[in-house]
This record gives structure tokens, C-alpha cells and sequence, in this order.
């Protein structure tokens, strides 16, 4: 059935440590969570990353918490494996891998990330454009054959919202998605995101959060969940404050995924937050008042 879950995103820098974020993600009464890499860098040398996944096993384990994914976040929303550089590129073919080893030592079967990013000079230029797609799918094989070696199930990718970072129209994201799963080691699914999608497109139903569930939820183990405006400015949580006007209504989201007899799906609260107060100090609240918003529904 439905899993509610939180991303990890609303720790960077507030919570750094193991510990503080299970104890957090607890007092939400949550079980899942979505282990963003900011807070266990692949880059860091290995003595480290070793010590920081010893404490998060432990502290999971302390608070009967779950890690059912991992994804990259703000600080890794990087490029990768689109960038200009070539051997940029091929370090974060690296990265990717050692993030899959991370992902299966913290117990998650599940890795995800954007696709890739494209310069503004190199999405304007439509040959070079494709050929970092193609490049890039193919470096996705590539760390999806290692991911199934070592324990990987699935990778996710999340569709965003202008067309440099891909997957901003619902006939975009379907034509990558094909594409990146013709002749794929794995299945790679979207991590649908319930604010994402192009608003300045001629077609209304791709900044509509309904149609895209309806379109893409089979193939979407993971929806990112956070409440929004019709301009979509959102990454709100769902408190009462802003469930007044926001447009993400659970019995909608449910009701669709029922619809579609999608059953086993994390929906996964992705919060954030400004580093201006009062909203830094609020976060605790509001991620429990959010929870608390969501279980009511589940």
C-alpha cells in the first residue's frame, strides 16, 4: 500500500548528523525515508563515508526507520553527466556508482537523480543538445549495469520544469523515458514531482499536477509531494496556512492513483525551506504538521 516518506532535503546544514534527522523524521511518526546525497556525499573520501554509513544504519535502526531510496539533492542539482566538460562528465559516471554502493549499503534498492543539465549556450544548440542526450543515456546504462550488480532494482529519473533540465512537457518526459529505457540494464522509472512542469507552455496540461499523475503514475514507484500555487511557487508543506490556497489536495492525488490501480507507490514529503526566518525555525512543526496533514488521508 502507500508508504508516506521524507525526503531528507530539509536536513542540509540543519541537521547534518545521523542521529538528529532520524530523530526528526520520528517524532513525524514516519517509517520511510529518501536519503538525499547532500547528506552522505559520494565525493567524500572513503574513511568517511564508511563512518557516516555506520551511524545512519545505526540510528535507522534505533528508530525503526526505513531507507526505501536515495537521490541526489539542492546541492548535487549539478550538470553531471550533461556537462560540457568530458571529463566531468566521466567523474560523475564515478560518482553515480559509488552512490549505487551507497544506496545498497543503507538497505535502499533505489537510486535517483535528474537526468542532466545543458548549458544555456549548449540547449540552444540543438545538435549538441542531442548529442549529450545520447551521450548521456548511454552513461546511464552504464551506472545502471553496475547498480544491478551490486543490488539496484530500479533508477529513477525526475522530470523538471524548463526544457534544459528535461522532461518538462508530458510529451517530453514520455519521449526520454522511452528512450532511456530502449535496450536499459534495469528499469528506470520517473520520480514524478507533483510541482514540476513547464508553466509557460501552450498546453495547460503540462503545469497541471493531476495530468501528469494520471499520465505517468504507473510509472512512478516515488511521487515527491509538497504544496503549491497555480504559479507554481511552491516546496510548501502542507500546513493549514498554505493548504488555504494550494492546489495539492491529497484525496485528488489519491484518487487518481486508485483509478489507476497504482497501489505500492512512496509518497515522499519533499519539503524546503528558506534560510530566513521564520521558516528556519519552523521546520520541525511544519514537517510534523505536514505528516500529521497526509496520514489523515493514508
Amino acid at each position: 500500500m502507500y508508504k508516506l516518506g521524507i525526503n531528507t532535503g530539509f536536513a542540509v546544514n540543519r541537521y547534518s548528523d545521523p542521529k538528529s534527522w532520524c530523530e526528526i523524521i520520528n517524532k513525524c511518526n514516519v517509517k520511510y525515508v529518501q536519503l538525499t546525497a547532500d547528506l552522505i556525499n559520494p565525493s567524500l573520501p572513503d574513511k568517511i563515508i564508511d563512518e557516516q554509513i555506520n551511524q545512519i544504519n545505526f540510528w535507522k535502526n534505533e528508530f525503526d526507520i526505513e531507507i526505501r531510496s536515495t537521490f541526489t539533492g539542492a546541492f548535487t542539482r549539478l550538470n553531471h553527466l550533461t556537462h560540457p566538460n568530458q571529463n566531468i562528465r566521466e567523474y560523475w559516471i564515478s560518482w553515480f556508482k559509488k552512490f549505487a554502493d551507497i544506496t545498497v549499503r543503507v538497505g535502499a534498492k533505489t537510486m535517483g537523480s535528474h537526468f542532466g543539465i545543458l548549458t544555456t549556450s549548449e540547449y540552444n544548440d540543438k545538435d549538441i543538445s542531442e548529442n549529450r542526450i545520447c551521450e548521456a543515456i548511454s552513461y546511464w546504462h552504464e551506472i545502471g549495469s553496475y547498480g544491478k550488480k551490486i543490488g539496484l532494482k530500479q533508477i529513477l529519473w525526475e522530470p523538471m520544469s524548463v526544457g534544459r533540465e528535461f522532461g518538462e512537457t508530458i510529451e517530453k518526459c514520455l519521449a526520454l523515458q522511452n528512450r532511456l529505457n530502449s535496450n536499459a540494464p534495469l528499469p528506470f522509472k520517473i520520480c514524478l514531482d507533483v510541482d514540476h512542469g513547464d508553466i509557460s507552455s501552450n498546453n495547460p496540461d503540462d503545469y497541471n499536477p493531476y495530468k501528469w499523475l494520471e499520465k505517468f503514475c504507473e510509472l512512478s514507484p516515488v511521487i515527491h509531494l509538497k504544496q503549491s500555487s497555480n504559479n507554481k511557487n511552491g516546496h510548501w508543506p502542507f500546513t493549514e496556512e498554505y493548504n488555504k490556497y494550494g492546489k495539492i489536495v491529497p484525496e485528488k492525488v489519491l484518487d487518481i492513483l486508485k483509478k489507476k490501480r497504482v497501489y505500492d507507490v512512496d509518497l515522499v514529503l519533499e519539503l524546503s525551506f528558506k534560510e530566513r526566518e521564520p521558516w528556519d525555525s519552523s521546520i520541525e512543526s511544519d514537517l510534523i504538521e505536514s505528516s500529521i496533514f497526509w496520514q489523515k488521508y493514508l
